[in-house]
């Protein structure tokens, strides 16, 4: 049993230290990479203005991603969205229902659910239908994906309860495995352990090679974004206001922070690194804790309520607010170097490349922000 729980750290331990912030041009998936980490090595420009907007039929929940020059992103008008980088319409996707998760792009394949609970795998460059999956829930969550050799899988969770292994290149079903209530955000993905929460108030460990159950810990209440791990932690924020380090070696909480006077819940996914922890809540701050022991580095209003996660990105912050403030924010301090107002609530996570941050408003519109 002890060599079996030294394996599992190691390989735990040796994923995570080799996980880093995506390329300058690329952010393919939620928070950037597979431990959901929210880090990217882009630069960003010294102030902002508005690039280029698009305009979708309804309001835009989901985060956008970013992947060969090619920006795709779902809106509540049940389309999905291909666009250069120049905010030029490359393709559109109609589906049968609202679609308010972030897609996944690999080898030119974009991965993508919605609230009707169907899984698309659509080509990149065209949006051409490869195949779709149909599950028994809403899928809000970002789909994740596993590799073994030459095989890709994606993962992902659905209102049914289930978190599903399916084929990447067929979208033949390997595996499901049931929680105890509603799957809302991504699978973080560390060797070969899906490692997730949800409405269940547990954090699910589930072997990708088998679908089985590793381990689940109890985290109390239920968790409404995706958590992000370092090592042997996973860390994430749940509706009661909490903000947790759960050891996932010990199966238990080894900290947590909470405000008696603010329950305000977390519904945005932490962003990692170094020793920093940063996470907005719907008290309109912004959060900065060492990882270590939960310290609180800092805290800043940002002036509105935080629904989206953080990005960062050469020891700088990417943050919008439901105020419609896009900012940038020192990472040692929290103070805010850049703002633009954009005028609309944003919800999802900016998606960031070098010299480009692009974010999805209530107002229906995808803007591209930048230097002019």
């Amino acid at each position: 049993m002890m060599i079996k729980q030294f394996l599992f750290l190691l390989t735990i331990l040796v994923f995570t230290q080799n996980v880093l912030g995506q390329g300058q041009s690329e952010w393919n998936q939620f928070r950037g990479n597979t431990a959901l980490t929210g880090v990217t090595k882009a630069t960003l420009p010294t102030s902002l203005s508005i690039l280029w907007s698009f305009k979708t039929g309804d309001n835009i929940k989901a985060s956008p991603v970013i992947s060969n020059g090619i920006i795709v992103v779902g809106s509540t008008d049940c389309c999905f969205y291909g666009l250069t980088t120049k905010g030029k319409l490359l393709w559109k996707v109609k589906t049968e229902n609202s679609i308010e998760a972030p897609a996944l792009i690999v080898n030119g394949t974009v991965y993508a659910g919605n609230l009707e609970g169907t899984l698309y795998a659509l080509d990149l460059k065209t949006g051409k239908q490869k195949w779709k999956h149909l599950t028994e829930g809403q899928i809000m969550g970002a789909p994740s994906y596993w590799q073994s050799g030459n095989k890709k899988y994606i993962i992902f969770g659905s209102y049914d309860y289930n978190l599903y292994c399916l084929d990447a290149l067929t979208g033949k079903l390997q595996w499901k495995y049931e929680t105890g209530n509603y799957i809302n955000g991504a699978a973080a993905i560390v060797g070969n352990i899906a490692i997730f929460g949800g409405c269940d108030g547990f954090l699910h460990m589930v072997n990708i090679a088998t679908g089985k159950l590793r381990k689940k810990i109890n985290v109390g209440t239920y968790v409404a974004s995706s958590v992000t791990v370092d090592n042997n932690h996973a860390f994430t924020g749940d509706y009661d206001g909490k903000f947790s380090c759960i050891g996932l070696t010990e199966k238990k909480v080894i900290w947590k922070h909470q405000d008696d006077k603010a329950t305000s819940p977390f519904i945005a996914s932490p962003a990692l690194i170094k020793n920093y922890i940063i996470i907005g809540n719907r008290d309109k701050y912004l959060y900065c804790f060492d990882k270590n022991n939960g310290k609180l580095f800092w805290k800043k209003n940002m002036g509105g309520r935080i629904d989206a996660s953080a990005v960062i990105t050469n020891n700088k912050i990417v943050i919008p607010t439901m105020k419609g403030d896009l900012k940038i924010v020192n990472l040692q301090d929290g103070k805010t170097l850049s703002s633009y107002e954009i005028g609309s609530p944003i919800c999802g996570s900016p998606a960031v490349i070098d010299g480009l941050i692009v974010v999805g408003g209530e107002d229906g519109k995808l803007y591209g922000l930048g230097k002019k």
